[in-house]
């Protein structure tokens, strides 16, 4: 099968490799149908992600059809068409009876980070009855691939953690795709105001159409002057971090409001400071979380009940014989203009 391989820093391939089998009698193998890159996969080939080894076959998003089941798989048969979840979960251990499947002991997120992932036309995917979803008939296909993982992760990470509320006022640094995805899905709690702000004066336009109330450029290094100005000094309740770098997570500490909250999304990479002589007394609270994919049923009731188009996040398309191509556009993206890419398997 043709498989996209990361080769090590900055290195990475299309190559033929053998397609997967079934290892466990929980396992299922699914061939792919279409895939898309994660900010994370990007992370991993800038050297981000240590337990990401050269050779890996990289992707933990998508949907397939299930060709085969191990002998403990009884909730699906072959021929299902399934979302994958970017989390895999035994649903047994400690971690996931409190219902933090992304630190389950025998999963987490392995897919494409510790196994090989879903950028491949076959994927072997583990604890199969736990960490896939049934697509439901009709389902519009794109939109299934954005809840394999972008729209949990903005979700928990940024709007859960960071508590938004009802007339609460929200900023999200980095008006990326996660950004945008935790952009989306605040607005289920009809907070007052909500703030994007970014360097990219095309993803904050498109902000706007995605609900923004108001947009800075930070470029001026200007930001949290703004933000006070806006918010009548005080700053945000909800200030979300969605870059993962040093100068984003800085920012978020100088904007957030007494009382209120930081939410970290993104990867880091390298070490940030943390402002303690200034926010000791402050009354906030600090939340890092890796996705738990718990509410992916929930979100998939929502986008199919119209409440919620993650496909509006969707900018390119790409077969996979194209992928190489498909990552040097969304490595661009302030070039390209690209959210999220649809890779058809």
């Amino acid at each position: 099968m043709k498989a996209f391989v990361y080769g090590g820093i900055g290195k990475k391939s299309l190559e033929d490799r053998p397609k997967p089998e079934i290892r466990d009698s929980g396992d299922a193998i699914v061939k792919m149908v279409k895939t898309t890159i994660c900010g994370t996969d990007l992370h991993i080939l800038k050297g981000d992600v240590a337990t990401c080894a050269p050779g890996r076959i990289l992707g933990h998003e998508g949907i397939g059809t299930i060709e085969s089941v191990g002998a403990g798989v009884t909730t699906f048969k072959v021929g299902d068409h399934v979302l994958i979840s970017c989390i895999s979960s035994c649903g047994k251990c400690e971690y996931c009876r409190r219902g933090m499947y992304s630190h389950c002991t025998t999963g987490g997120w392995i897919l494409g980070n510790e196994i090989d992932g879903t950028q491949a036309e076959y994927v072997r995917i583990p604890h199969a009855e736990t960490s896939l979803y049934p697509i439901p008939e009709g389902a519009d296909e794109d939109a299934m691939v954005m809840l394999s993982d972008i729209l949990p992760t903005g979700f928990e990470c940024g709007v859960l953690n960071g508590k938004v509320a009802p007339g609460s006022t929200v900023a999200i640094v980095g008006a990326g795709p996660i950004g945008l995805a935790a952009l989306l899905t605040a607005q289920l709690y009809s907070p007052a105001e909500i703030i994007m702000i970014d360097l990219d004066d095309n993803r904050l336009e498109m902000a706007l159409k995605f609900g923004a109330t108001r947009t800075i450029n930070s470029a001026e290094g200007k930001a949290a002057d703004k933000v006070k100005e806006l918010t009548g000094g005080k700053g945000v309740d909800t200030a979300i971090e969605a870059v993962g770098v040093p100068a984003t997570f800085e920012l978020c500490q100088q904007i957030v409001a007494p009382g209120g909250i930081i939410a970290n999304i993104g990867v880091h990479g390298q070490k940030v400071d943390l402002h303690l002589e200034i926010l000791w007394s402050q009354n906030i609270a600090i939340t890092t979380r890796l996705v738990d994919a718990v509410t992916t049923p929930m979100l998939l009731k929502t986008v199919q009940s119209g409440k919620i188009d993650p496909t509006r996040l969707i900018t390119h398309r790409f077969k996979l014989d194209q992928i190489l191509d498909a990552y040097d556009t969304f490595g661009r993206a302030a070039e390209t203009k690209a959210l999220k890419v649809i890779i058809d398997a």
